[in-house]
């Protein structure tokens, strides 16, 4: 036993398996930007911090100084730990119903995210086929794609808005197809590789079996695709997500994740503001990581590794 014991490896210990892992560098740029932010904080907030205490009286002292930089109720750059306390407020304190609750502005903004997200997969899926099997929209069809992505959706959106808005299409109809304009593109480019990506050799094996061309796509060509598929569907629904927010700044939404910024922005409320922002990143991870499970799942269920 000691013997094979010798044989065997070492086992790393916890500080190098820490190291060679993703927390250790993620914890270290989280803890980069936190000092960097207090710093910026700091120095954008000083002023208004200054003539605040000049106002209360010409006696102040340095530890209320640093008080009032960080404790300010209107600051130019708000804290993390004033953006953690209203997110902590406007979610676990409030009814998930209120209007005032980030919960539903994030739900809001999700349906929206959700419906333009399935619109853009199954659009990028559609014309990824047809560009794969039909020569001519190969030629004709695949500039515009590209191209579709050159003019600014902060051009777009509110054209799209106003012309669905005259034939009665408002509420999530608008958003979800601006988050479908932004999140077909990447799908569509991704099928389009994925589809091409079985070899030559293989193709040639099938069409000595005489097989059709569905059986060519659903036995070769599809299967060959699905590696490329998730990764842009992880793009796309971050896409998707930035569509529907972007969607809701011209229509003067009331509720979503856009209604909070601009209300934020209107009102001068920073703090509001950069809550709705972390609360879009946080949309943005798990709309991620739930696209990852589903990779997992299906790369389990085809017999490989998940």
């Amino acid at each position: 036993m000691t013997a094979l014991a010798e044989t065997l490896p070492a086992r790393p210990g916890a500080w190098a398996r820490l190291k060679g892992g993703r927390a250790l560098p993620l914890a270290t740029v989280l803890g980069v930007l936190l000092v960097v932010w207090y710093l910026a904080s700091f120095w954008l907030n000083a002023p208004a911090a200054v003539e605040r205490l000049n106002r209360a009286g010409p006696d102040w002292t340095t530890q209320q100084f640093f008080e009032a930089v960080w404790k300010l109720d209107r600051p130019l750059l708000p804290t993390p730990d004033q953006v953690a306390a209203d997110l902590w407020t406007n979610t676990i304190g409030r009814p998930v119903t209120s209007n005032r609750s980030l919960v539903y502005h994030a739900w809001v903004t999700m349906s929206s995210t959700l419906v333009g997200f399935v619109l853009g997969t199954l659009l990028g899926i559609g014309l990824a086929v047809g560009i794969v099997h039909v020569p001519t929209l190969d030629r004709s069809l695949m500039p515009w794609v590209i191209a579709s992505q050159t003019v600014p959706i902060l051009a777009i959106a509110p054209m799209i808005v106003v012309v669905l808005g005259n034939i009665g299409l408002t509420g999530v109809i608008p958003k979800s197809i601006i988050s479908a304009y932004l999140s077909f593109f990447p799908v569509t480019i991704g099928m389009v590789k994925g589809l091409r990506s079985p070899d030559p050799l293989q193709l040639d094996l099938l069409r000595t079996y005489s097989a059709k061309g569905a059986q060519v796509f659903w036995k070769l060509r599809w299967p060959a695709a699905v590696p490329f598929l998730f990764p842009s569907l992880k793009i796309a629904i971050s896409l998707a997500l930035m569509g529907a927010i972007v969607g809701e700044l011209p229509t003067g939404a009331q509720a979503g994740i856009g209604a909070r910024l601009l209300a934020g922005s209107y009102f001068g409320q920073m703090i509001q503001l950069w809550s709705a922002l972390v609360m879009a990143a946080i949309l943005a991870l798990l709309c991620v990581f739930a696209v990852t499970l589903t990779e997992r799942a299906v790369i389990a269920s085809r017999g490989g590794k998940g």
